[in-house]
């Protein structure tokens, strides 16, 4: 390290230049990466449903029913020309109508009432078209121009637009408030007006090539978008603070700038390391997910990592170097006051604490395995068009859920006997096939292509039902396994189904089975982490303990208040919090595994935490600012729920680093003394 060092900082002005061109570069190259707004895309391709979609899209050429749209018509004529209207744009695929269920040659009077209120009431006629993928946004946008504010749209398709519209406001957004209230935090905390700009020149020249080099992975998911840029931020700029507080103290021991550089590069690279080491396998958990937004996401924020290491290690010792005099010119004194009094008062509170904490653990286990879990992207703000546009359709023609059946072509009796089967479900509130539009004995040759090319491909029958239950919850997924159950016992091979809440069915599936194994290798490998840095087996088990109990303390809250959990980010903070704020445990051990060589546990530690606390507490401000910044500024449901536990958790995490494992480590000293190796710790 210190002829690496020593090399990097003679070619100081190259190492600067170079970083800084990167981060342009990469900054012009970020409006170019795609992104994903379907979280069905990243369903495991072994799920049945993405089987269904491909198989839809090859045989049929188009996808799954995506948005409802109801205006004000007088007749079914001017019905059937609106209908004409949507097929034409651009980014339609497909449009189904009352004519796409029945035979409209038929007076409305002589046709079955359910069916016809399905599609026509009161005035008004309600479309079910497929959006293509991609078009998301400029299809409803051109929507709503052409409905006017008479007109309503709702759905999927919409769904996604709002989010395409908003990610990149929310994104910047989120930055506006987050990047002044760190700065804001770090003058609090610092001796110098220009450090806390290092700081942040350090992580976001890392942020941007992030961001920038997300343009070679093809696209990223619209979760990674908003969360990676700011999750990089907040956890990595420990690095540079550490780096920088361990280049004052050198500067102590030596005039030369230089060589107090490659003294604090030196010294910090194990600490960094290890901090940054802890927050890598956390992250790398998530790529063990069979639902691929944990791998997106999981590489985004290992590359990003990794390019914060590297820029603190390279490229901010390179830029202090050349500007240092700046942060000696600013000096001012520390704005808030030291309270020296921490440990004592901790000390005092160590048997209360333990005895709350041990009242809590097992509630807190139990409670956050038993809350509530939705698996969408949720609902928007009740004063949104899109949601006033949800409440007018529903209104008028009650909630509807499209599925789509593929069973195999060629059994006509077998196809008419499962329609009539779905019929009769409860919360099935119509059918649509070849055997409800025309009559069975009829051959398809007879019929127009127009007709049998809705229903029929190659190899596979098109089945399309509604439901009237949300997209998703008990009641939707007990109708997609009984809808599934109906179709396998007519076809016990060869049947796939696809649609929003067999998605969903799917996606609950999936991630559940993921929880376990993406905890466990967390928890796995930050363990060995921690084994080979303390060289203990106590060590590991406390700080873990700690952790663990403050993540389960957090996702125990929504079970308390009755209220649901995005399951993806139940998922995540079980991995984000872990990797991102064991590293506070980790510092207040190794500096009272330090502490405790040359003093007695209760003196050690009341130095410990007197020592340490306002390092925790300004790392902890900052990542749950970052946390609660999501939270207030994004309207989707994951992101703003993935915030409020960061925030939150990283508060818990704090609080049972500063309280709950001190009592730990001092209950725990004569074991600690023992199970560690070569721990010399002081005896009288």
């Amino acid at each position: 390290m210190g002829i690496l060092s020593k090399h990097l900082l003679k070619h100081k002005k190259s190492v600067t230049v170079l970083f800084l061109a990167a981060a342009v570069i990469c900054g012009l190259l970020f409006p170019l990466v795609q992104i994903n707004y379907n979280m069905a895309d990243y369903l495991p391709e072994d799920a049945q449903s993405t089987k269904a979609l491909q198989i839809m899209e090859e045989e049929f050429g188009g996808s799954v029913p995506n948005i409802r749209i109801m205006v004000p018509v007088s007749s079914v004529p001017q019905a059937l020309a609106f209908k004409q209207q949507l097929k034409a744009m651009d980014g339609i695929s497909e449009v189904l109508w009352l004519d796409s269920a029945v035979d409209l040659k038929q007076p409305l009077q002589m046709l079955d009432s359910g069916t016809v209120e399905t599609y026509y009431k009161d005035g008004k006629a309600l479309f079910d078209a497929t959006v293509r993928q991609g078009d998301e946004a400029e299809t409803v946008e051109a929507l709503y121009r052409l409905v006017g504010d008479d007109g309503a749209l709702s759905g999927e398709a919409v769904s996604i637009a709002s989010a395409q519209q908003m990610a990149q406001t929310e994104t910047l957004r989120a930055m506006l408030i987050l990047v002044p209230l760190i700065v804001l935090i770090l003058l609090l905390f610092t001796s110098s007006w220009m450090e806390p700009l290092f700081f942040l020149l350090a992580i976001g020249v890392a942020v941007l090539i992030n961001l920038g080099t997300n343009l070679f992975l093809g696209e990223i998911s619209f979760i990674t978008q908003a969360v990676s840029p700011i999750l990089q931020l907040a956890v990595s700029l420990d690095y540079a603070i550490f780096l920088l507080h361990q280049f004052s103290e050198c500067r102590q021991d030596t005039k030369d700038p230089q060589e107090a550089m490659q003294m604090a590069m030196k010294k910090a690279f194990p600490a960094i390391a290890a901090s940054a080491a802890t927050t890598l396998f956390g992250f790398v958990a998530l790529s063990f997910m069979n639902f691929q937004i944990g791998p997106d996401l999981s590489l985004n924020l290992v590359k990003g990592i990794l390019l914060s290491f590297l820029s603190v290690m390279i490229f901010l010792p390179a830029v202090t170097l050349c500007f240092y005099k700046w942060i000696d010119k600013t000096r001012h004194r520390r704005l808030l006051p030291v309270f020296p009094g921490i440990g004592k008062l901790v000390l005092r509170m160590r048997i209360p604490v333990l005895a709350l904490m041990l009242l809590l653990i097992v509630p807190g286990y139990l409670a956050q395995s038993r809350t509530a879990f939705t698996y969408g992207m949720g609902d928007n703000s009740p004063q949104s068009r899109l949601m006033k546009d949800a409440d007018a359709i529903n209104d008028t023609f009650g909630k509807s859920t499209a599925i789509v059946l593929l069973v195999p072509k060629g059994d006509v009796a077998a196809e008419k006997a499962l329609g009539l089967t779905l019929k009769k479900l409860d919360h099935v509130t119509g059918v649509v096939s070849y055997t409800t539009m025309a009559d069975a004995a009829i051959p398809h040759d007879y019929l127009d292509p127009s007709v049998t090319d809705q229903f029929y491909s190659e190899h596979y029958a098109r089945i399309i039902l509604y439901t009237d239950t949300e997209e998703e919850g008990t009641v939707a997924f007990d109708t997609v396994e009984q809808v599934m159950a109906a179709a396998h016992s007519l076809y016990p091979e060869g049947v796939y189904s696809c649609g929003q809440s067999v998605n969903l069915y799917d996606m609950k599936t999936t991630v559940t089975a993921d929880n376990r194994t993406v905890n466990l290798i967390a928890l796995i490998s930050i363990a060995l982490v921690l084994l080979l840095t303390f060289r203990s087996l106590t060590f590991p088990l406390l700080l873990l303990l700690t952790i663990e109990t403050a993540i389960w303390i957090n996702l125990a809250v929504p079970y308390f208040q009755d209220s649901t959990l995005n399951y993806l980010g139940f998922l995540v903070i079980n991995t984000v919090q872990l990797g991102a704020t064991v590293d506070y445990a980790i510092l207040l051990s190794d500096r009272y595994k330090e502490s405790r060589r040359g003093l007695p546990a209760k003196e050690a530690l009341c130095k410990t935490l007197t020592d340490n606390y306002l390092s925790i507490l300004v790392s902890a401000s900052i990542l749950s600012s970052a946390g609660f910044c999501l939270y207030l500024t994004s309207s989707n449901q994951i992101i703003s729920q993935l915030g409020l536990l960061l925030g939150r958790g990283t508060i818990l995490s704090m609080l049972l680093v500063l309280f709950f494992l001190p009592a730990l480590l001092l209950a725990f000293d004569p074991l600690l003394r023992i199970t560690t190796v070569r721990s010399r710790f002081y005896r009288k």
